[in-house]
Formats: C-alpha cells, sequence, structure tokens
C-alpha cells in the first residue's frame, strides 16, 4: 500500500513541476496580447513566489490541521482552478489575481510532501521524488507547444494543464485512506506529533536551523540564476550562437533531472551529508569550468555539469531535515526551509541581472563561486550545529 501511494506522492510531484514552466513558454505570445512589456511576466512571478512563501510558511500549521492528504488535495486543487483562470483571463490584472491562489497553492504541497517522504521513505525516494519534478517542468513547454502548433492557443495549453491537474485532484481524493498510519520494511515508524504549530522566532532559535536556511537560499539562488542567465553569459562572453546557447542552457535542468535519477542509486551507498558534499564538489567543478579561461566548449560542459551537482543537493537536506532537527519538528523546519529557497529564487538572479546589466555578464561564474562557498560553510555549521 505504500508504494502505491508513493505512485501517488510521484504524481502529485509531476503534478507541482507541470506548470512551473508552462507561464515561460506562453508569455513570448501572451504578452503581446495583453500589450504589456516583455518585463511584466516578472510581477506575476513575484506574486506566484510571494504567495508559495507565505503558503510555505504555514504548511506546519495546515499539516498538522488537516494531514498531509488533505493538504495536498486542496492545494492541487487550488492550482487547477488558479490554472484554469490563467486561461479564461483577458487582461494583465485578471493574470495578476489568479497568480495569487497558485503561488499559495504550490508552496504549502511543495513542504508538506517533501516532509513526508523525508518522514516516511528513504533517501533515494527523495531523490526521485526530484526527479519527477523535472519531468513535470520539462513536459510543461512540450504541452504548450502543442497547444500552439495545433491551431490552438496559449488559453488551451493551460486548460490541458489544468483538466490534468483536476484528474489528479480525483486520485488524491479516491487515495486518502492510502495516508493512514501503516508500516513497512522501507518506512520509518509512525511518530506522534506535537499538535501545537511551531512560530518563525521559535523555529529559527533551533540550533542550525539559520544554518540550513541560508543553505537553501544559496541553493535556489545558484540554481535559479544558473537557469535564468546561463544563455545570456554563453551568448554576450563566449559569442555562441543564440540558439546553440539556448539548447545547452535547457540541458542545465536535465542535467538536474537526469542527476536526480542517478542519485537514487548513490544514496543506497553514501549518507545525505556525502551526497550534499558531492554534489558541491561537482558544483565547484562545473563553475570552474566557466570561471577558468578553457574556451567556450568547455564553458558548454561546464553548464551540464553544474546541473548534475545540483541534483543530490536539495533533495538530500530536505532527507536530512528529520535527522537534525527531529520528527516532530521537521515539517515546521522545512516549512521555512522552503520560504528561504523561495526568497533565494526571488532575489538573486534580478541582482545578477543588475551585475551584468552595469558591469559584466562575464561575473556570472565569480558569483555562483560566492553562493557556492557560502553554501558549503553554511552545510558545515549545520551539521556542527546538530550533531
Amino acid at each position: 500500500m505504500f508504494q502505491l501511494l508513493l505512485a501517488v506522492i510521484y504524481l502529485a510531484f509531476i503534478s507541482l513541476g507541470l506548470p512551473d514552466s508552462l507561464l515561460g513558454s506562453a508569455w513570448p505570445i501572451m504578452y503581446k496580447e495583453f500589450s504589456v512589456p516583455l518585463s511584466a511576466v516578472g510581477l506575476i512571478t513575484i506574486i506566484i513566489a510571494l504567495g508559495t512563501i507565505i503558503s510555505s510558511l504555514q504548511s506546519d500549521r495546515l499539516t498538522k490541521k488537516l494531514g498531509t492528504g488533505k493538504v495536498t488535495l486542496f492545494s492541487v486543487l487550488m492550482t487547477a482552478i488558479a490554472l484554469f483562470g490563467f486561461s479564461i483571463s483577458r487582461s494583465f490584472l485578471s493574470l495578476c489575481l489568479w497568480a495569487i491562489p497558485y503561488g499559495l497553492g504550490a508552496g504549502s504541497v511543495d513542504a508538506s510532501l517533501n516532509n513526508y517522504v523525508a518522514l516516511h521513505y528513504k533517501s533515494r525516494h527523495m531523490s526521485w521524488l526530484h526527479c519527477m519534478w523535472g519531468v513535470g517542468a520539462s513536459l510543461g513547454p512540450y504541452i504548450m507547444g502543442y497547444a500552439l502548433t495545433g491551431g490552438q492557443t496559449w488559453s488551451d495549453g493551460f486548460r490541458i494543464v489544468s483538466i490534468l491537474q483536476l484528474v489528479l485532484t480525483a486520485i488524491l481524493l479516491f487515495s486518502l485512506p492510502l495516508w493512514k498510519k501503516q508500516k513497512s520494511d522501507n518506512i520509518v515508524e509512525e511518530i506522534e506529533v506535537n499538535k501545537k504549530p511551531l512560530k518563525l522566532k521559535e523555529i529559527i532559535q533551533f540550533p542550525g536551523a539559520k544554518a540550513v536556511m541560508v543553505t537553501f537560499f544559496c541553493y535556489c539562488a545558484l540554481e535559479s540564476t544558473t537557469g535564468l542567465w546561463a544563455s545570456s553569459y554563453l551568448v554576450l562572453h563566449w559569442q555562441i550562437h543564440p540558439e546553440t546557447a539556448a539548447s545547452f542552457a535547457s540541458l542545465f535542468y536535465v542535467g538536474i533531472t537526469v542527476g536526480r535519477a542517478l542519485s537514487g542509486f548513490l544514496t543506497m551507498k553514501f549518507n545525505d551529508s556525502q551526497m550534499i558534499r558531492l554534489g558541491l564538489g561537482v558544483i565547484a567543478i562545473g563553475v570552474l569550468a566557466l570561471l577558468l579561461p578553457l574556451g567556450e566548449q568547455a564553458a558548454l560542459v561546464g553548464l551540464i555539469i553544474i546541473g548534475f551537482g545540483c541534483a543530490p543537493v536539495y533533495p538530500s537536506i530536505i532527507h536530512s531535515t528529520p535527522k537534525h532537527f527531529g520528527k516532530d519538528k521537521s515539517q515546521a523546519v522545512i516549512g521555512v526551509q522552503m520560504a528561504s529557497a523561495y526568497v533565494g529564487a526571488c532575489i538573486m538572479p534580478p541582482l545578477f541581472g543588475l551585475i551584468a546589466n552595469y558591469i559584466n555578464v562575464a561575473l556570472l561564474p565569480v558569483y555562483l563561486t560566492g553562493l557556492l562557498i557560502l553554501m558549503f560553510v553554511m552545510h558545515e555549521k549545520l551539521i556542527r550545529d546538530t550533531k
């Protein structure tokens, strides 16, 4: 039964990844219809990010009140409704309004499902879980492309994904009995959790809490900055053809997805801390390939290496949370970690945009190096503080 539940959780994470790249795929057409600047999508993404931060911080309260199954059900339903709202929007203001339930739905389900897998399943399942997110994020643009090339519109692309989310909502509804307490050789025993939700000021006082928050901030800042600026860096600094640059920039995400599939097998030999250190070491090799004057081919390969290095870091930190902070506190800590991650992804890529605009885009590997060093230091501090 737990394997069946795991399949449902994997489906939920594919669903979580599906909409993430949908807006970006459709925006080159959408912004013209709404008569807004190309950069206006930034406002929508900020609203979504703020919603995810708020719902992540409330995940502990919601999960203890409703349970992981119901939180996942309501969150996916809210996302489905938001995507349908996108499909019927005829003004930019309407898009901004529908971005609110989109963000609120995404944050709570992300934190709640991550904690559930961290408590009940092994590290390899966590890696494969995040691999499923990559599958969903990769499918989103294909669905939008199918709609646009098949004589339909961007609205149909959003509507298709909304229908898929509604189907998953029905599956989650029928799977609610599977979330009840059970035992398996592959799952840790269910624990009695503290029913009183923890406040933010209490959580950040835990030994290691500030360190893990900064670690998550740096990781998502590094991943999102690389994903957003890799293509521009290759074109402007190495004079690589834009189409080639775009292809290799997309391979960065392929590297993350494939790397997480492989990481699941590596976790059978290495523990979470070793996997994180391994990932950071691989990222360092990729960043060096960008930093050193080794030529454009090295820079292209370096991006893929960074993607492979990123693969085990995020899921391994999440999976190690109950070990570092205790099973009774893990949901609260993971919610704060998720909020820190979204803040990093929201702030640091635009910050590098200012550096690229006013100084030089060639500073990308230097920027990534700074984030990597801080991430390594904070992770080691986390291990010391929670030993």
